[in-house]
């Protein structure tokens, strides 16, 4: 729901916003409705052990995490709150947050992937269990689950008539920011049994990666000054997006996953732009439109997180195994094929955990098409090291390289 400013009843004496992939302070919609509701908001994110646990000891996404905390928690300082930060299971620990702060709803934004769901689902019957209510609110998408839909009340399942109806619907009433700050007078500092700095990454058993070598901004600040340069570039971008060597990206993918930025923000600058015939602009556009379409999918049909193909017919190709496939994926992953564009885009993404979009096709398609590997090897490779790894846009991706998923000629 856009923001509407009104003056408003508190709804509850004290609230608790749950920060997850929405790591700042700006047009948050969890949080203003947090603040809208309550007379006093404390802020937590956790350090989920059931995600970190898998992930080796060195991961610039949690590292790229953990610089956003204290950047995030700066600014909520600044407004008079604060963060609580929690290294445990999610699941275990909101509730128990929640009951010893005596708070009467919990605020959240909606995460559709399925082991989210199934999260969310044990914190909010945790919580109801102690009369404590868990409302969760759309913010990583300009439209999500059903709002957009065909004509027969149908999910779309092909890229170009979703953006259609996408560009139909929206307006200023879907890309307005909401007014945090307007409210933050509700934000409340952590108590002094739960006040304690963000914690290290050896708090948290990892070790520093080559980020901060990489140069790769952090934080609310950092996504926007990446914007600030993409918005010199963007009337290019239609033309360079498509040379890898060329600086013709936007380098926001990290922060669209992390919530650093907006997503509202950046669809409406690009949306003004787009109408006024900017084709850089309304390119860019499109591939945050593409951002949507894939977690619409992933929304309707779950089962593509299974390993399954979005078109079941495509389940039957028989890839290659066995030793020589191995070792032709090892060959792939390593960046030795002997085709240099391949092995560039493996060394990209294996040095900085980034790799041009361009690139992902080319080096995602060589893998399926050319050397006959199951497309969920490469996807699980992908998911283990790219810093923007977003189950959505990842699964989208390597189905459509392998033409088992929408909108993909077989």
């Amino acid at each position: 729901m856009p923001p509407i400013l009104l003056a408003v009843d508190k709804t509850y004496p004290k609230g608790l916003m749950w920060f997850r992939r929405d790591l700042r302070v700006d047009d948050n919609a969890a949080l203003w409705q947090a603040l809208r509701s309550c007379r006093q908001v404390v802020c937590v994110f956790v350090f989920d052990t059931d995600i970190l646990e898998p992930l080796p000891r060195a991961d610039r996404r949690v590292e790229f995490i953990r610089e956003s905390l204290v950047a995030l928690d700066t600014d909520l300082r600044a407004l008079g709150g604060g963060l609580i930060v929690r290294h445990a299971r999610a699941e275990d620990e909101i509730p128990e947050i929640a009951k010893a702060l005596d708070v009467q709803a919990v605020f959240a934004n909606r995460d559709d992937e399925p082991e989210a769901i199934a999260r969310d689902a044990q914190v909010f019957g945790a919580l109801a269990n102690v009369g404590i209510l868990m409302t969760v609110a759309k913010d990583k998408a300009i439209f999500e689950r059903d709002e957009v839909l065909t004509k027969t009340g149908q999910p779309y399942t092909v890229f170009t008539p979703y953006k259609r109806a996408w560009l139909a619907k929206v307006d200023d009433f879907y890309l307005k920011a909401y007014p945090v700050r307007h409210y933050a007078d509700a934000l409340t500092p952590p108590p002094a049994s739960h006040d304690a700095a963000v914690p290290t990454l050896a708090d948290l058993g990892f070790e520093k990666t080559n980020l901060a070598a990489l140069e790769i901004p952090t934080g609310s600040q950092g996504g926007a000054a990446l914007f600030e340069d993409f918005f010199d570039r963007i009337e290019r971008y239609d033309a360079a997006r498509d040379f890898p060597a060329v600086r013709g990206p936007s380098y926001l993918s990290v922060h669209l996953r992390f919530g650093t930025v907006s997503i509202r923000g950046m669809a409406g600058v690009a949306h003004r732009l787009s109408l006024e015939g900017n084709r850089g602009a309304a390119t860019w556009l499109g591939e945050l439109i593409w951002r949507d379409f894939y977690f619409q999918v992933l929304a309707h049909h779950p089962q593509v997180a299974e390993g399954k193909s979005f078109r079941p017919e495509y389940d039957k190709i028989v890839w290659h195994h066995g030793k020589h496939a191995d070792g032709l994926f090892k060959a792939w992953c390593e960046g030795r094929t002997g085709y240099p564009l391949v092995d560039a885009a493996m060394a990209q993404i294996n040095q900085s955990g980034y790799m041009h979009n361009r690139l992902r096709m080319v080096a995602g398609s060589f893998l399926v098409k050319d050397l006959g590997i199951d497309w969920r090897r490469g996807e699980a490779y992908f998911a283990a090291h790219l810093n923007d790894f977003d189950l959505a846009a990842n699964n989208g991706g390597w189905q459509w390289v392998s033409s088992s998923g929408c909108d993909a000629q077989p």
